[in-house]
């Protein structure tokens, strides 16, 4: 399980052969993609984020567009960008990168820009903002080939890919042993805003639990809130191994952190119940719009959160 490529064709494949999923064709912006160019024409409840725009895609003057829910959720440029260098950093025979959630592109542009990987699967359930993605790529001059485009659920996808690889279309299947997945799922759920320290069971729609158990069989990055309980992410640790978990800073403050999880192999049963693995954490600052490694510290078993 999980080691199909994608070149191999399996029993189910044929002329004419119906698959599950496909790789998404060039979608036309919708109305509900927008351009704003003035804060007039901005709803009030994204005007803060419009305010920000050019931290968000500082091409954003060159006809970048976005939904309305995508402005709450696009990383910002800098962080993006700094995320793709840390990603980068990965095993060199990690050559396939998975973007989970691309949203309207901002992490996905990153990744294929670092020219790091051989090929970047971006998957976005929402049509209309998988239509800005595309778009903002081409804006941000992308080769085409570089991103592989899915209109569908991620987790379908990646059950797909798993347990029944031959009905995905030869395009989509990767071995999950040389891919790395990144995250950047919604935040919502209570507490999410208040309290100190974020309870990732409570988060929605998809908490870290379904996160996790769709993810292990790969290395994958978790892009979650800056306050996110650090206890939670470190049960995560397959045995013998530890997390780093990054803080992400612009201009001094956290805007999230991400943690770096090991592949969890299936013969992990010897893991030791009830005995915490190690997080390292870290943090990663932006001050003119570059970040850099700020400092490094020791494995922060002793806190709830990383926040600083």
């Amino acid at each position: 399980m999980g080691n199909s490529m994608g070149s191999e064709r399996g029993p189910e494949d044929g002329e004419g052969a119906g698959y599950s999923m496909e790789p998404a064709e060039k979608f036309p912006l919708t109305d509900v993609c927008h351009h704003y160019e003035g804060k007039h024409e901005v709803p009030w409840d994204i005007q803060k984020y419009f305010a920000q725009r050019y931290s968000i895609f500082s091409w954003y003057d060159e006809g970048v567009y976005l939904t309305d829910d995508a402005w709450f959720g696009v990383t910002p440029e800098p962080v993006a960008n700094q995320i793709a260098i840390d990603i980068g950093a990965a095993d060199e025979k990690k050559t396939i990168l998975i973007d989970a959630f691309a949203g309207a592109g901002g992490n996905t542009i990153a990744f294929a820009l670092s020219e790091r990987w051989k090929r970047v699967i971006a998957i976005e359930r929402d049509a209309s903002a998988l239509a800005c993605a595309q778009h903002n790529a081409e804006i941000y001059g992308v080769d085409p080939s570089m991103i592989t485009w899915i209109h569908g659920d991620s987790f379908e996808y990646l059950d797909a890919l798993a347990n029944h690889p031959g009905k995905l279309h030869p395009d989509l299947r990767v071995n999950m042993d040389t891919t790395v997945l990144f995250s950047s799922p919604p935040w919502g759920g209570p507490g999410y805003r208040s309290d100190e320290v974020f309870d990732l069971h409570t988060m929605r729609p998809y908490s870290l639990d379904q996160l996790h158990e769709a993810y292990k069989p790969m290395d994958h990055v978790l892009f979650l809130p800056r306050t996110s309980n650090i206890r939670q992410v470190a049960k995560l640790a397959p045995t013998g191994c530890k997390i780093e978990v990054v803080q992400y800073c612009m201009q001094g403050a956290s805007k999230a952190m991400a943690a770096y999880v090991p592949a969890r192999k299936p013969t992990s049963r010897d893991d030791k119940p009830g005995e915490e693995p190690p997080v390292e954490d870290r943090m990663s600052t932006d001050s003119d719009s570059s970040p850099s490694v700020e400092k490094s510290t020791a494995p922060a078993n002793g806190s709830d959160s990383s926040e600083s």
